[in-house]
């Protein structure tokens, strides 16, 4: 028996392909066509924008989040994921209050970092994922440091998350943009690059990368696979 994977979207595009990868991925495990159960509530992105910009704030996410969850286990979910890595900000809110566990995306990715020995990565996103303590807080516990590009860059990456990516325009202008940033990041020192937002996957690829990326999508899906399949993922340094 497999438990059921309940997914607390934000983004439609972060949200497809995580559920594309534990339906694809999975069929390497269980056979042609198969898959654990998976269900999906999305409260529109608008709304999480609307309330993490308005009075609401943190907490007001944490309320979506946490509506989310009510109705996944309503579905028969065993446990939540969120792919989507700001929003994680509220994840300790969220923890408490959920009828049902949840993996943290920083805390999955962190953790295939420290397995691959990466020392000190550089962490892309929007901007309130790259100023806040999402993965600043699960790297420093892992004794990995961390360096984030400059403002002006985080000004640009969080325009191209929010007027392209997340709307499913992958532009040529806007991968060589983010190599050029990870290539400024290896001079500063990273051996790795956490890809923190999760459309970014859809852009840049290891092959479009100087540095070894950290997939946040894929990661968390795979955790996620795991975990429905009550299995532990094979180990491998890098």
């Amino acid at each position: 028996m497999t438990k059921h994977i309940g997914i607390a979207a934000c983004s439609a595009e972060g949200a497809a392909l995580c559920y594309r990868t534990i339906c694809s991925e999975a069929q390497t495990i269980m056979g042609r066509h198969w898959h654990p159960e998976v269900s999906l509530h999305n409260h529109p992105m608008g709304r999480y924008l609307e309330t993490l910009e308005g009075k609401g704030g943190w907490q007001g996410v944490a309320d979506l989040m946490i509506d989310s969850s009510i109705r996944l286990a309503s579905m028969g979910a065993d446990f939540v994921i969120c792919p989507d890595n700001t929003v994680h900000q509220a994840y300790d809110l969220v923890a408490r209050a959920s009828p049902v566990p949840w993996l943290n995306i920083a805390e999955v990715v962190a953790g295939e970092a420290q397995l691959k020995g990466l020392q000190k990565l550089g962490v892309l996103g929007t901007r309130y994922l790259m100023e806040g303590p999402v993965y600043q807080v699960k790297l420093e516990a892992l004794d990995i440091a961390w360096e984030t590009p400059t403002d002006s860059d985080k000004k640009e990456i969080n325009r191209i998350i929010f007027e392209e990516l997340v709307h499913g325009k992958m532009k040529d202008s806007s991968r060589h943009y983010f190599q050029e940033v990870i290539t400024v990041l290896k001079r500063r020192g990273c051996d790795g690059v956490i890809l923190g937002c999760t459309e970014i996957p859809l852009l840049i690829e290891q092959q479009d990368s100087v540095l070894p990326v950290l997939d946040s999508t894929r990661l968390l899906a795979r955790s996620a696979l795991f975990t429905a399949m009550q299995k532990k993922p094979v180990k491998k340094r890098a």
